[in-house]
């Protein structure tokens, strides 16, 4: 690109005093003159181009762990990597103090714990190598509503494939309190059995008030889960609701469990969670409710029909189970593995975690931004006064987030100019 000889001769009619290139210094003079526009009205994305450029450079710098390690601690650095020799060698108390270290909200520890998920994906990612690219571990969805026995069938299924020379790691999100934020945690108590499988590991975790049941934490425990050897990963949500949209996002295969009986049961799980189910399992179909679950399955096939197609290779199917007896739990592992073999043949599930994995960064995207938000120095008082103005109808709620968003943009414009 040529530059105008006037913009040359006669510089200062485009560049003012007030024009500041502290920022600029980081590029040379061919990425300078690759800037399409240098006139005082581009100047801003001129700036922005830059700015960018750096940006992308600074993260290709920082992508090793290596890089990633520097301004921790001698200690901070020995327990990184402590927890990644005693992860990668199957030790499950290293696996324990690695999910409580990424569920930690303190600063500090987060820096940390991301440290350490760097070296266990880049683990991962030769790992997978040496296996032909394929998946190491099968994550499986699990949801239903309270009472549809879904504890029980997990412990009857996790014998069944620990017995068979699987690794099975399950992860029980456990609804908080939302009066004082504890958690029962109940769900280890009710795998005793399972608990004590040395190559099964539970994890019960609570929700914090997280919105759809699923902690912000749950995709970095998987990956921990992975490269700790453990190749079956459940994730049992808190119930029926808005946590399978969320649960559906991070596992390769999504199955509801649903009780033989309680009412309309088409009007009562609605049809965006039918949807997402790959496999409806109905469970407790022994002694006087094999006759309900009959009818249940059948209506749930026809329901199923009417259903857009998700899958070019796997059409989900009605199965009836037994957690308490047994009885069907091994025609649905091999109903899994079907699944799991089409949607590796036909490229669907690599498509799939590929696509999690972006949906799952831009919703840590949006937490992280609401929580910088709320703490801005720019809206952090003006919030409550306008919830209270919000409250006693002064304002609408839509004038009130216009105000909050302007007073933040503003602020944000501010602190661009003077850096």
């Amino acid at each position: 690109m040529k530059i105008p000889s006037v913009l040359l001769r006669f510089p200062h009619r485009y560049f003012s005093k007030r024009t500041y290139f502290k920022n600029l210094t980081c590029i040379s003079r061919s990425d300078f003159l690759c800037i399409e526009s240098l006139t005082p009205v581009h100047l801003h994305c001129s700036k922005q181009m830059c700015l960018s450029k750096c940006l992308s450079r600074e993260l290709c710098y920082q992508s090793a762990p290596e890089q990633e390690a520097e301004g921790l601690s001698n200690r901070e650095k020995g327990l990184i990597d402590r927890l990644y020799n005693g992860l990668v060698q199957g030790h499950r108390a290293c696996l324990a103090e690695a999910i409580t270290l990424i569920e930690s909200t303190q600063t500090r520890k987060k820096k940390v714990a991301q440290v350490l998920l760097q070296k266990v994906l880049s683990y991962h990612r030769e790992q997978e190598k040496l296996n032909q690219g394929k998946p190491l571990a099968f994550r499986v969805g699990l949801s239903g509503p309270p009472g549809a026995g879904k504890s029980t069938f997990i412990e009857c299924f996790g014998k069944m494939l620990t017995e068979r020379g699987h690794k099975v790691s399950v992860l029980a999100v456990d609804p908080s309190s939302s009066t004082s934020g504890g958690s029962l945690l109940g769900d280890k108590t009710r795998m005793t059995e399972l608990s004590r499988d040395m190559n099964a590991y539970i994890r019960p975790s609570p929700t914090r008030g997280t919105l759809g049941g699923v902690t912000r934490t749950t995709n970095e425990a998987i990956l921990l889960c992975e490269g700790g050897g453990y190749n079956v990963v459940l994730v049992e949500t808190v119930g029926v609701g808005q946590s399978e949209f969320a649960v559906a996002d991070m596992v390769d295969m999504f199955i509801l469990v649903l009780p033989p009986a309680g009412g309309d049961e088409l009007q009562g799980i609605k049809r965006g969670i039918i949807e997402m189910a790959d496999l409806v399992a109905i469970n407790k179909a022994d002694g006087d409710l094999i006759v309900p679950a009959r009818r249940i399955q059948a209506e749930y096939v026809s329901a199923m029909k009417l259903l857009r197609k998700r899958s070019k290779v796997w059409r989900p199917k009605v199965i009836r189970i037994s957690a308490k007896t047994g009885e069907g739990i091994s025609d649905m592992w091999d109903k899994m593995t079907e699944f799991r073999d089409l949607m590796l043949t036909s490229g669907e599930l690599i498509a799939k975690r590929r696509k999690q994995q972006k949906v799952w960064m831009w919703n840590l995207i949006q937490e992280n931004m609401l929580e910088h938000f709320r703490s801005h120095l720019a809206v952090k008082d003006k919030i409550p006064l306008l919830e209270e103005k919000v409250l006693s109808g002064v304002l609408s709620p839509g004038l009130a987030a216009d105000l909050l968003l302007k007073a933040f943009k503003d602020a944000a414009r501010g602190e661009l100019y003077l850096s």
